[in-house]
């Protein structure tokens, strides 16, 4: 999900995206820089040699030690230049025009072109799962459900304009079925809004508006036995003019509603969702404000349970870090050059190329009460200044006693100087707050896009022809238990998606990760493979909503019963 209003960017911030280049010359533009930069850095990296001190052309990652703080701590953690410029370092510059410059175990696989709608009635895109507070995903009386984010694609407005519109839908269908068993697409069953209409909007209060949307977060199982639910989610308010123009920032409220699942043999729905609670609003101390920029980010709330805490529960989100927009206040520290490092830059030359405008972070906060209704702010966990503007929804992912920080981000929020494709990237340290070391060389690649780093980015609504056709093919990876990963289909080969991805799987070993090709069919597994490992069987809520479900084929309740175990 962005903020970030395309359209709206100045001539001065994305200077070939303005109206007064035609569409072929932004790109002969563009692939000129590029090709400039190459000529000046990338052709030594054609021959570069991996040695045991880096890759020749390119500067050492930042040591990170993984040291482990209180979560109260005021110590937040830098994904560095020096470390995000391992991302090129440890690609090839070899590759054919529109092929891919990533390395092979780091390439999400190629999915086809023909891929099939999850539902011909919503686009689908940001999807999670109904979890406990360790991130089990759980079943619910023999279902699988899901919740995504869906707009209507007969409502006359574009897939782009579609955050605008976004609604919380809810897709369920019966649980512990392999996936070659489905249907292609997964076989989801799309059951609706999940929230009544013109609840959400009710956090706002008198806040003058235009639209407002529902945009990501996270649904927990409040007890396992039980049939109610937690859903936090971002909460957005757009005060806009017909042409999109923000009148005012949009105004994006973390919030929190409960409700109830229920179940009988044919079909699940939800009840309650009626009152919601506004949880936090950035702070222009730690997070960035929409007074402070317009295009702030501040949404995808993951809910979590810390084992080396216990008692708190606690909440990592997406933020920038707070000042003013564009303010030049990047560090030697976020550049994170070694002492000496020949290949080093210069932090005024950093400071002078528009790198300032990107100051992504990851927030926590920890609740305050233990009906989680009120939360505090702490510092956040990691920074990405004069890196990267966006670390979308965040997720703390525990094994083999490590903590991994998960995000996702694009290409073309990359700072100047730095660049990486569009995919899930990831950190790893000893605790909740770590200095986090970034996985796979200090990169913090873990899965992305194939992209030709020769070519410009494009984007998958203005596609640049010389890029891989499916630089932009998924997006807003979520990692499952058992390292599986599902995200959703963005673009391929210029057919905009709306549906839920193969699922893909990848193994983790301390800071380095790797696709398993094993899984599924060279890579990809089945379309929208979104399992269970959990299951939550509450019978008493089973046998009430077999008489309230109007299930005409219910004859034996205790048949029925047995179907739940199923």
């Amino acid at each position: 999900m962005e903020i970030t209003d395309k359209k709206s960017a100045t001539d001065k911030e994305y200077p070939f995206r303005s109206s007064k280049y035609s569409r072929k010359r932004r790109w002969l533009l563009l692939g000129a820089g590029v090709l400039s930069a190459t000529m000046t850095a990338g052709m030594v990296v054609a021959k570069a040699q991996t040695t045991s001190t880096g890759v020749s052309g390119y500067p050492l990652p930042t040591v990170h030690t993984q040291q482990a703080y209180s979560p109260f701590d005021t110590f937040t953690s830098r994904w560095t230049r020096a470390d995000a410029r391992q991302i090129r370092a440890r690609s090839s510059l070899t590759n054919p025009t529109g092929g891919n410059s990533l390395p092979a175990r780091l390439t999400m696989p190629s999915i086809p072109a023909d891929f099939p709608q999850t539902n011909p009635d919503v686009w689908v895109w940001d999807t999670w799962t109904l979890i406990d507070a360790k991130a089990n995903q759980f079943s619910y009386n023999g279902w699988e459900v899901i919740f995504s984010l869906t707009a209507d694609p007969n409502a006359g407005y574009t897939f782009d304009d579609r955050h605008v519109h976004a609604r919380i839908g809810f897709f369920y269908r019966r649980a512990g079925i392999p996936a070659a068993l489905r249907p292609r697409n997964g076989g989801w069953i799309y059951g609706g809004h999940l929230f009544p209409d013109g609840s959400s909007v009710k956090v706002f209060g008198s806040t003058t508006l235009t639209n407002n949307a529902e945009w990501s977060g996270s649904t927990r199982l409040v007890r396992a036995g039980d049939n109610h639910v937690s859903v936090f989610y971002t909460a957005l308010g757009f005060n806009r003019t017909a042409d999109g123009t923000n009148i005012t920032p949009p105004v994006a409220i973390i919030s929190k509603a409960n409700g109830t699942i229920h179940s009988d043999l044919k079909h699940v729905w939800f009840t309650g969702f009626n009152n919601h609670t506004p949880l936090l609003q950035p702070d222009g101390v730690y997070y960035q404000t929409g007074q402070q920029n317009e295009f702030y980010s501040f949404r995808d709330p993951f809910t979590f349970e810390d084992p080396a805490h216990p008692g708190y529960t606690f909440m990592v989100f997406e933020g920038n870090t707070a000042g003013e927009r564009g303010a030049r206040d990047c560090t030697a520290a976020d550049l994170g050059y070694r002492s000496g490092d020949p290949y080093a830059e210069n932090l005024d030359d950093v400071l002078n190329s528009g790198a300032t405008y990107q100051k992504a972070n990851i927030g926590l906060a920890v609740a305050l009460n233990k009906s989680l209704s009120k939360w505090r702010f702490l510092p956040p966990l990691i920074s990405g200044n004069c890196v990267n503007d966006q670390t979308e929804r965040p997720q703390i992912y525990i094994k083999d006693g490590k903590y991994y920080l998960f995000t996702i981000s694009h290409r073309t929020t990359f700072a100047a100087g730095i660049d990486g494709p569009d995919g899930s990237y990831g950190f790893v340290g000893n605790g909740v707050r770590s200095d986090y070391q970034p996985l796979n060389w200090g990169s913090g690649l873990v899965l992305g896009n194939p992209t030709d780093l020769n070519q410009a980015a494009g984007s998958d609504f203005d596609p640049n022809p010389l890029q891989n056709p499916r630089a932009f093919q998924s997006y807003s990876h979520y990692v499952m238990p058992g390292g599986l990963v599902e995200s959703f289909i963005d673009t391929v080969e210029n057919r905009r998606g709306g549906a839920l991805s193969p699922t893909v799987q990848i193994n983790i070993n301390g800071a380095n990760t790797a696709i398993n090709l094993a899984y599924g069919n060279n890579g990809l597994g089945g379309y929208g493979n979104i399992p269970a490992n959990r299951a939550d069987v509450d019978i008493v809520a089973f046998l009430q909503d077999l008489r309230s479900g109007n299930d005409s084929s219910v004859t034996n309740p205790l048949v029925a019963l047995a179907s739940v175990g199923q």
